[in-house]
């Protein structure tokens, strides 16, 4: 049974940094994709960061140029640093994953099969 588990939210003020952090506690190679997304209070989700196979990026409109997603398959996670936070960002971060074989492919924030509980990132 494989969890995705996130951390590393908090309370920050405009212009910092922070890391979010996913751990899989499961085999995260047998992932075809992970990626970020978020959702703020009273809107949809929204796309933030993927990977696929560990190494191929791509960075949603959101946070494209402040965000660094990247997969550690030694340490099982999956983080997403995030630089030069703003009040619009104040949301819940999510850690999802697409197994291979799944049919899944991480094209939008509803292409996965598992997701984490996310975490509160709030910025002001």
């Amino acid at each position: 049974h494989v969890q995705l588990v996130e951390s590393g939210g908090g309370s920050v003020q405009a212009g910092e940094s922070l890391t979010l952090s996913c751990a899989v506690f499961g085999d995260i190679s047998a992932f075809y994709c992970m990626g970020w997304f978020r959702q703020v209070q009273g809107k949809e989700h929204e796309g933030v960061a993927r990977i696929w196979t560990g190494t191929n990026t791509r960075y949603d409109d959101s946070m494209r140029g402040r965000s660094t997603i990247s997969q550690d398959n030694a340490k099982n996670t999956l983080d997403l640093q995030i630089n030069d936070l703003k009040p619009e960002d104040t949301a819940i971060y999510y850690c999802a994953a697409a197994r291979r074989g799944s049919g899944r492919t991480c094209s939008d924030t509803d292409d996965y099969d598992l997701t984490g509980q996310g975490t509160q990132v709030t910025v002001s």
